[in-house]
């Protein structure tokens, strides 16, 4: 890369949507905005030479014009730049290779670098000086976001850009890649995030500064101080003394006694100071000195706790200090509490952790704790810290202005002794609570859309007719059996737990061989391991001959909310809701994907304290993975459901309802083109949605051949491009001698049917041109055999270049033409855990090896299915990097639900129902 440093020049995208200014417009418009800024900043200089009150307040404004005129103009000088934030300095930092990394975490995130490592970006959109936020701050947004997400400048202009631009993750994961330096989902998620924090930060400053502006107080010092604050805990601590409370403060009571003075006096020429003055025998808090010396110690101690030296000092002393977390029993807990509930937190009822090492998950237990009253907790801030900060306060920030007698030195004791134990203490024990709490629950989701992410993409078990059982004991097991295409068969009641377990056996094995069906899915709710017992016992003593049964256990989680749900009574109406979940059930092993959008993510039971975060955070971080799950596999648009299509990126509940309309109406579509005829889908959605959505070939050329036997050319189209085959048929002339109305024959385009976005197709066509190879050929083994022989005599960067593209839009169009036409991602990862026959939790030994599927994953450990009727735990401790799988592909850092274990039996505790684990490796 380095040797090609010397003439960059700069690629520009062309396929990309986005509208790319022509290099010598581009310079000439960067001279005149140059130009522009240039006089505007002069301008800005005279004024503010006249006035003097002017200039304070421009001062900053004119400043930060002046350096972007100044990059500007030293930007417009070498147009051959490449498109990063950051100029190309010297060698590029060397990257780890990718084989290190068993997962889909880039490493790009982990080594910072100082340019682009992969080529340049598109120019235009790589340009952080044209970003301007609605709500200026005296902070750039790119600077501060880069700082806080370990990601580059150049990186973090163009994500605020493309955000801004309202493209969805699905699509900047899969088609703007180069713009994004190959971040992953959850990365892009955790910088939109923190994107939209400070965005509220900047606008509540705004808000607040008007406030304090209403109210006459606003002063230049408090101005600044506010428009450089980038949380929320430094915007409340500098605007707190402002907000109108009902009850003044300590302090602000002993001003409203006209003590001001006296204290500003003991700090600057404590040798006049006479407080025997201030005496007045008949006003309250003036009667004797005793009241004069605390009302002063008061408006000194509010100096100290506002000042922000003196914070500075005290938070830097905190970061290289011992402080720590305290968790107790409450001596007064509530009548209400219940004693199970006291019981479950028995490990923090004497707990203390240095708040530099406390896990997450020990947070967010301790938060719970203290909000049902079972706990109390403090930060314990030592001595130490607190001596230190008064003998700083002393000698440096608030040391008196001349010789001050001993008892006006016993007042500023006093005084910082009063201010860091009632106010400065309280404060950093809030920010240091808001932060690990802050952080905990932004882990706590980011592993709940890991774990959801998992589960969506099982892989799917298509081609089986499936039983499903909802398992139950006095209101019997309901059984549905379901045909390949997830059409219902037959739905029954069996009573197997009520001494009518073999009459009832009977009965299932007529289902069973009526039907031909040999899989049997088992919700795990409520008799799961009696029902698993009864099927497993069946098997064993082969029961169901001809037929070799097999079974395997699936959550329920959300089953039932579903069943009652108005969506399910759409789907099945007339059904009972008892019956439809295990109707649900079984879809969960045929299709998980299709079944689990179906419920609300929260519902799926793979969180952990979900109920405690933010649930505005949670309910747009798995929103955002459903949409990420449903996109990457692709729907089929003539034939999947509307709840599916919702899901896809660019596409909403209003938009999915419109395009079921036109199918039903029309028939279906031909290509993804005629998408644009549906209402209420704009050049946006169809821009974001187009490459997500398949049009089956097969399906199309059996529904053409059928309709021109009928009558050729009825079907009315748009004309679409060239590569999409449509073939004008007629011309007639309108009323109107303007227009002319085209009637065409559409013809489908075969490569709908990949994940190749129509923006690309242009580029797709040229490709195979190269190649040789022809539209037909498709998902057939000779196409990739002559891509992988091209690839091999040009080499994907050079024919990147050729086809004036990038590589990461010419992969995926390589992607799109080798994969098969059923081709489905999914099938890589992990399918159910089929079984014959039940093991007992008595039945295991310290030591035993078994193979388990992994249940949920929280931030203290994995919990794995081992087939014992209760889920054993393997502690985080025990999840190293050497013994995830690096050859399979994986999704996260951890492990997630469905993904099959090999353990090792390390601890068993029966009276508790509790099994310790140990992993061995990934299967």
């Amino acid at each position: 890369m380095s040797d090609g440093l010397a003439g960059v020049a700069v690629k520009e995208e062309l396929n990309s949507s986005v509208a790319i200014a022509d290099a010598d417009l581009e310079d000439r418009k960067n001279k005149l905005d140059t130009m522009q800024t240039l006089k505007t900043a002069k301008t800005k200089r005279k004024n503010s030479a006249r006035s003097p009150s002017a200039r304070r307040t421009k001062k900053l404004k004119v400043d930060e014009e002046t350096s972007k005129a100044s990059s500007l103009e030293s930007r417009s000088n070498s147009t051959e730049t490449p498109s990063t934030s950051a100029m190309w300095e010297g060698e590029c930092k060397k990257e780890e290779n990718e084989d290190d990394f068993p997962c889909s975490q880039s490493p790009l995130k982990k080594v910072k670098t100082e340019m682009c490592p992969q080529g340049q970006p598109v120019r235009f959109l790589a340009n952080a000086d044209n970003i301007k936020e609605e709500v200026e701050m005296n902070w750039d947004i790119v600077q501060v976001l880069s700082e806080r997400a370990s990601i580059e400048l150049w990186v973090c202009a163009n994500i605020i850009r493309l955000f801004n631009d309202d493209n969805t993750i699905p699509f900047i994961i899969r088609y703007r890649k180069e713009l994004i330096n190959n971040l992953d989902a959850d990365s892009l998620r955790e910088v939109r995030q923190t994107l939209e924090e400070l965005r509220a930060v900047a606008k509540k400053a705004h808000s607040t500064i008007q406030k304090i502006k209403k109210e006459g107080k606003m002063s230049e010092c408090l101005l600044k101080a506010l428009l450089n604050c980038k949380t929320f805990e430094e915007l409340e601590h500098v605007s707190a003394p402002y907000k109108t409370g009902s009850k003044g403060t300590k302090a602000q009571r002993a001003k409203q006694l006209g003590l001001e003075g006296a204290a500003r006096t003991l700090l600057e020429n404590p040798g006049e100071l006479n407080l025997l003055s201030y005496i007045r025998p008949n006003v309250k808090g003036l009667s004797t000195l005793q009241d004069i010396e605390t009302g002063v110690q008061h408006i000194l101690a509010d100096m100290v706790a506002k000042d922000k030296d003196t914070l500075d000092f005290i938070r830097k002393l905190c970061q290289n200090r011992y402080i720590c977390i305290q968790s107790s029993l409450a001596k007064v807990s509530s009548k209400k509490v219940n004693e199970k509930d006291v019981d479950k937190f028995q490990l923090y009822q004497n707990f203390s952790c240095n708040i530099r090492n406390i896990q997450h998950h020990q947070i967010l237990a301790i938060n719970r704790g203290e909000n049902l009253k079972i706990l109390t907790v403090k930060v314990n801030i030592s001595d130490g810290v607190k001596n230190e900060f008064c003998r700083w306060c002393i000698q440096n920030r608030w040391r008196p202005r001349g010789f001050a007698r001993p008892e006006l030195m016993k007042i500023l004791y006093d005084s910082l002794d009063d201010s860091f134990k009632r106010l400065i203490y309280p404060l950093l024990c809030r920010e240091f609570r808001a932060k690990l709490t802050s952080d905990a629950e932004k882990e706590s989701v980011m592993m709940f859309g890991r774990n959801l992410r998992q589960l969506l993409l099982t892989s799917p078990v298509p081609g089986r007719t499936l039983m499903g059982v909802d398992p139950g004991y006095k209101h019997g097991c309901k059984l549905a059996i379901i045909s390949p295409t997830s059409q219902i068969l037959h739905t029954d009641v069996v009573y197997l737990h009520c001494g009518q377990g073999f009459r009832e056996a009977e009965k299932i094995k007529r289902l069973l061989l009526n039907f031909n069906c040999s899989t049997v899915v088992i919700g795990n709710g409520t008799a799961c391991r009696e029902t698993e017992a009864y099927f497993a016992d069946l098997i064993m003593k082969n029961y169901f001959a001809p037929l070799d049964v097999v079974y395997c256990i699936v959550s329920e989680a959300g089953a039932s909310i579903y069943s009652v749900s108005p969506e399910a009574n759409k789907e099945m109406p007339g059904l009972d809701p008892n019956l439809r979940s295990a109707v649900s059930i079984a879809r969960r092993v045929q299709d998980p994907l299709a079944e689990l959008v179906k419920i609300e993510p929260k519902h799926i039971g793979v969180g952990m304290y979900q109920h405690d975060v933010s649930q505005t955070l949670l309910k747009a971080t798995l929103d955002s993975v459903v949409e990420e799950c449903v996109s990457f596999v692709g729907v089929d648009i003539n034939i999947c459901s509307e709840v599916l299509l919702r899901h896809i990126a660019g596409l909403n509940a209003n938009r999915a309802k419109s395009i079921i309309e036109w199918r039903e109406k029309n028939g279906p579509f031909i290509n993804r083109e005629q998408l644009k005829k549906v209402k209420g889908l704009g050049p946006k959605s169809f821009q974001q949605c187009a490459g997500f959505i398949r049009v089956n070939q097969d399906y199309i050329r059996t529904f053409c051949s059928s309709q021109q036997t009928e009558s050729a050319g009825e079907i009315q189209g748009v004309a679409v491009t060239s590569s999409a085959g449509v073939e004008v048929t007629t011309e007639k002339q309108g009323k109107k001698r303007s227009r002319t109305a085209v009637s065409v024959v559409l013809k489908p385009n075969p490569l709908d049917q990949t994940c190749i976005h129509p923006e690309s197709y242009d580029i797709a066509m040229r490709f195979l041109s190269f190649i040789g190879g022809t539209l037909c050929e498709i998902g057939k083994p000779e196409m990739q055999q002559k891509i992988n022989s091209f690839l091999e005599k040009e080499g994907i960067e050079k024919i990147a270049e050729r086809l004036q593209t990038t590589v990461h839009t010419l992969q995926v169009i390589i992607d799109g033409l080798s994969q098969p036409e059923s081709f489905d991602f999914r099938t890589d990862f992990d399918k159910p855990d089929f079984k014959r026959s039940i093991v007992c939790l008595e039945d295991l030994q310290v030591g035993t090896v078994l193979t388990g599927k992994v249940e949920n994953a929280t931030l203290f450990g994995i919990f794995v299915d081992i087939g014992v009727g209760r889920s054993g735990l393997i502690p985080i401790r025990n999840v190293t990097e050497a013994k995830l799988s690096k050859t399979k592909k994986r999704r996260s850092l951890g492990l997630g639900p469905g993904e099959r274990v090999e353990v090792r039996v390390l601890n068993i505790d029966i009276p508790r129902s509790r099994i310790t684990l140990d992993l061995i490796r990934v299967l």
